[in-house]
């Protein structure tokens, strides 16, 4: 029996997230995940009068391809991809994950060569189209969650279909508050970190692009982030998954950094000279996504936590100028029961343990 929440959610994504208008061209990106989702979505958007366009993508081959990828074949796909995107109005990937390790035994070299090849590809989506991206649950994101297949189902959908427009006037009210202020400092157990967004806009993230949602996020002044930052939430990154992570920074740079594989951690760090800095600074929550699960589309919407990416800036939008092929949302979650934490702006408190004190917010707890 077909599950009519795939065509509620298929119907959020075409109408509100991307705003699908007669004549678009909807290009529809589906990545291991069942046949029934993109059939969805494609009825979703030619009841909108848009023209779909689909993909579709499995993990093992992919892998496959970087094993053994080459300049010249990249080149071939990356220009493939980015023709299709420059000729698309709205994008939207569905990303199924049978094995969030997949990549893991892919070369370091092939790997930073292929993100390298496909960077303008994200670049054109993220400027020039209306785009969202979301997960599709299976048995194997349950596990990371712990939770059992059906109750992950129905977190899944209570979490995508939540309703974001209710949140935008908060939203709003906290994009307002980080365009204006200039010093921040972030205070934890093993975090105390001060920086600066002089200057850098921030964009509000009310299910738009990304789903699940619940965000806003900008950039640091690139020079300006001085300090030490902690963070609780496991993360996985070209297949590999890290654990307490710690970073200093000196004059923006990161001088120093450890985790539970600080080896693997540095190399990554070491892709190239914008790794080494921060590209983007985010507050996150969505009140339905409490504790991390290894999916960084879902922790970094965690209630009550914050993200602080090394590597590449969103060129175009809130852009401190950072260039890299390294995007990598660390989480920290400032929860009392993750140890607390304080997020001031320009000297004053903005949330303490995970809850916005100002009263214009308070709809974002």
């Amino acid at each position: 029996m077909h599950d009519p929440r795939i065509d509620q959610l298929s119907r959020q994504l075409v109408r509100y997230s991307t705003q699908v208008k007669k004549g678009d061209r909807v290009w529809i990106d589906i990545f291991d995940s069942p046949s029934y989702v993109a059939v969805s979505l494609i009825r979703a958007v030619v009841e909108a009068k848009g023209i779909p366009i689909v993909k579709l993508h499995d993990s093992v081959v992919s892998r496959e391809l970087m094993r053994h990828a080459s300049e010249e074949q990249y080149d071939v796909l990356a220009k493939n991809n980015l023709d299709l995107m420059q000729e698309t109005d709205c994008y939207i990937a569905v990303r199924g994950s049978h094995n969030i390790t997949e990549n893991s035994d892919v070369p370091a070299d092939k790997m930073k060569m292929v993100q390298a090849k496909l960077r303008p590809l994200l670049n054109e989506r993220v400027n020039n189209t209306r785009w969202c991206v979301l997960r599709w649950p299976s048995a194997s994101m349950a596990q990371q969650a712990g939770m059992s297949t059906e109750a992950f189902e129905d977190f899944f959908f209570k979490v995508c279909l939540l309703d974001y427009a209710a949140l935008v006037p908060a939203m709003n009210a906290l994009k307002r508050l980080m365009d204006k202020a200039e010093k921040v400092h972030l205070k934890g157990p093993g975090t105390d970190l001060k920086f600066s967004l002089k200057g850098l806009k921030a964009i509000a993230c009310g299910g738009k692009h990304n789903i699940p949602d619940g965000e806003v996020f900008s950039a640091p002044v690139k020079d300006s982030v001085e300090g030490v930052i902690s963070y609780n939430a496991p993360t996985i990154y070209q297949g590999i998954a890290f654990d307490s992570i710690k970073l200093e920074f000196s004059k923006g740079k990161i001088v120093n950094a450890t985790a539970n594989n600080t080896k693997a951690l540095n190399k990554i760090l070491d892709s190239d000279e914008g790794a080494r800095y921060v590209g983007e600074f985010a507050i996150g929550f969505n009140r339905e996504i409490r504790e991390p699960m290894r999916d960084i589309l879902f922790d970094e919407k965690i209630a009550g936590s914050f993200h602080f990416t090394p590597g590449q800036a969103y060129e175009g939008i809130a852009d401190n100028g950072n260039r890299s092929q390294v995007h990598w949302d660390m989480v920290c979650i400032q929860r009392p029961d993750y140890g607390g934490g304080e997020i001031w702006f320009d000297g004053k408190l903005i949330r303490k343990d995970g809850k916005f004190v100002l009263k214009e917010l308070e709809p974002l707890n």
